[in-house]
């Protein structure tokens, strides 16, 4: 498929605000996004939000975070504190905790899918829509339990080495989740080839996103 260009020239920086509910979010949605447009876009700011990462968790969504972001030019990473599976329920003070995130004024946003079944999710998908309303929000998909990752209409073609880098970071970091049995490089790496197959992805790999509004 033929490619659209991201900011004023092929290789601006970027300022981009990544949001995930919870400490692995971020890396298994758009990881190999992330690793692909810092390569492309020198000196590229990141603002990665992680809304919950209690305990154990917090330490690997630090050093996580931190691996990924290695290229950026700028970065920052603010996790929070709020109740994990709970979001529905705390939606003022999660409300709240996005509007400090106006002044981060992103040229592009990351987030979950405004129909995920997970119910934190969702309030962070609903939430940054009714907080970010001129933006071009790509909303990534997470495998799971559920089976709700639909049909994808954007996507973004990843090298191998990419993919490669994404499943290595994401099996180092998050030990704690290693019991769950979805997670695992063969479904990340599984999903990432489906994907690849949609879009004619010359290496056979890419991300896929939901785009609800996109201007040129």
């Amino acid at each position: 498929m033929m490619p659209f260009i991201l900011g004023n020239t092929a290789d601006a920086p970027l300022n981009i605000l990544c949001l995930g509910a919870h400490s692995d979010d971020i890396e298994i949605g758009c990881g190999g996004t992330i690793l692909r447009l810092l390569s492309e876009h020198p000196n590229t700011t990141v603002h990665w939000v992680v809304f919950t990462a209690a305990g154990v968790r917090e330490g690997e969504a630090r050093r996580s975070a931190a691996d990924f972001l290695t290229n950026a030019g700028e970065s920052k990473i603010i996790i929070g504190s709020f109740r994990e599976s709970y979001f529905p329920y705390e939606a003022a003070q999660v409300k709240d905790f996005f509007e400090t995130l106006k002044s981060v004024k992103p040229d592009l946003i990351f987030c979950h899918h405004r129909h995920d079944e997970h119910q934190d999710h969702r309030v962070v998908a609903q939430l940054a829509w009714n907080t970010f309303r001129d933006h071009c929000i790509l909303e990534y998909e997470i495998p799971k339990y559920e089976g709700d990752l639909g049909k994808p209409n954007a996507f973004v073609p990843l090298a191998r080495v990419q993919v490669a880098r994404k499943v290595e970071l994401l099996t180092q970091h998050f030990a704690s989740q290693a019991t769950r049995r979805w997670f695992r490089a063969e479904t990340f790496e599984g999903l990432m080839a489906v994907r690849g197959v949609e879009c004619n992805a010359s290496e056979g790999f890419a991300e896929a996103f939901h785009v609800r509004k996109f201007v040129l």
